[in-house]
């Protein structure tokens, strides 16, 4: 997308306005993944993870047979295989480095490393013309929200896997950043192709990647079973939820940013799903955030309006 393209689109307000909405939409659902969990503490991580993606997958499945009269014509030998390396690329694979990260590196280091993807989108999707001088304040908003975020919990001592979860977390950091690029490059060559048609492909690819970790799956302790059998109609509906809000249609939202906007801005406005994971923590936990707390969400705040302001 050229300068040309941003302007034009600036001129258009419905349009820019549209793919802003869907942007922030997205990550209000992505920040449920943060909170929900934690009302099923029987189960693992993993656990919900699984849980998510096989009920994503489900609700593809379902629509794709619901609407086949017109996904039929778009199922192309190269439609799938795009479909089976993003959806492999942007969750599977990606999850299971996160994990593998956050059980090495440890949960703030981990989530710092993810935090910088809108940076490095910024950097790598925003159209020709538009220089890293416009769009400066909104990075350095969101890099000195990271900061204040994380501030004195990554500084623990290294512990074993740690260069092993370190490498991870890059590699997870290179997987998302790289699908948000090569998703918006495919749905703006691609137009012909109905989102709701490639959310749905992204669903069961991702589910196809998942299967070998269904084999890899960790016990729980057997004191927990009482526990799990009663939280386990929540653990469901918790599933359901996550895989139609916080996958399918979040994944549908994301697409049309994506179509709608520059790369460089829509992933800017992944920063929301932090902004929201807060927010439905703070209720959570029924209290107010602290200084440090609030100061980052403003950051991160400025950030948004910064690069939409970059962008005009």
């Amino acid at each position: 997308m050229n300068v040309s393209t941003v302007s034009s689109l600036a001129r258009r307000p419905g349009s820019l306005g549209a793919g802003i909405a869907a942007g922030l939409a997205a990550g209000a659902l992505w920040g449920l993944v943060f909170v929900l969990p934690r009302l099923v503490p029987a189960y693992t991580g993993m656990e919900v993870t699984v849980g998510r993606y096989l009920a994503y997958g489900a609700i593809a499945v379902a629509a794709m047979a619901w609407s086949w009269r017109t996904t039929r014509a778009h199922l192309r030998p190269r439609v799938w295989l795009a479909a089976l390396a993003l959806g492999w690329l942007g969750n599977s694979l990606y999850y299971l480095l996160v994990v593998a990260a956050v059980r090495g590196a440890g949960t703030a280091l981990t989530g710092l490393i993810i935090g910088t993807i809108p940076l490095w989108l910024l950097v790598i999707g925003r159209p020709p013309g538009l220089t890293l001088v416009r769009l400066a304040p909104g990075a350095a908003c969101t890099l000195a929200g990271l900061v204040l975020m994380h501030w004195g919990t990554t500084r623990a001592g290294v512990g074993e896997g740690f260069a092993t979860g370190l490498a991870c977390a890059l590699a997870a950091l290179a997987c998302w950043t790289a699908y948000a690029w090569l998703n918006a490059r495919w749905l703006q060559r691609h137009p012909e192709l109905p989102n709701a048609v490639w959310t749905n492909l992204l669903g069961v690819a991702t589910v196809l990647g998942l299967l070998p970790v269904l084999a890899w799956m960790p016990g729980h302790p057997p004191d927990t079973e009482l526990l799990r059998a009663a939280q386990w109609p929540l653990f469901l509906a918790i599933s359901l939820a996550m895989g139609l809000g916080a996958s399918w249609l979040a994944t549908w939202l994301w697409n049309l940013a994506s179509q709608r906007l520059p790369t460089s801005l829509a992933g800017q406005l992944i920063v929301s799903e932090t902004l929201f994971a807060l927010a439905y923590g703070f209720a959570y936990e029924q209290r107010w955030p602290t200084g440090l707390e609030l100061a980052a969400a403003a950051l991160f705040t400025l950030g948004i309006v910064a690069a939409i302001r970059g962008h005009r």
